[in-house]
């Protein structure tokens, strides 16, 4: 007697809207956005709490302040960072996570924790 095994698949419903894998879906962006490494990194940063442009630059080793200032520009606009700009001499300005933002630190803590983990299990590159 054979037995044999259906593997159980996941078929994405492409016709949603808002299905990942459907092409016009909004979150799309989100997902580039949150992708992009230094996005990701940045948020982490900002885990700590309200930091200001240079303090991450520092933190963000091998950012450049033109990257860093549209990673941090693009997070603010898709609603994940916080820029407030205090009224002093000189102008102090900090970035910190809104809501949403703190909300998706989770999951990419756990992709951090993941990589760190399995680091020696990648393939030497460069």
């Amino acid at each position: 007697m054979t037995t044999t095994r259906t593997a159980k698949t996941h078929a994405p419903d492409c016709t949603d809207p808002k299905s990942v894998y459907a092409a016009a879906c909004p979150c799309r962006d989100m997902l580039d956005l949150l992708a992009n490494k230094w996005s990701a990194l940045a948020l982490g940063a900002l885990e700590d709490g309200p930091q200001r442009f240079g303090a991450l630059r520092t933190r963000l080793q091998g950012v450049s302040p033109k990257v860093l200032t549209q990673t941090l520009r693009r997070l603010e606009e898709h609603g994940l960072v916080h820029r407030e700009i205090h009224a002093e001499v000189p102008p102090r300005v900090e970035y910190s996570l809104t809501p949403l933002g703190a909300d998706a630190c989770a999951p990419l803590a756990h992709l951090r924790t993941w990589v760190e983990r399995n680091i020696d299990r990648f393939p030497v590159t460069g």
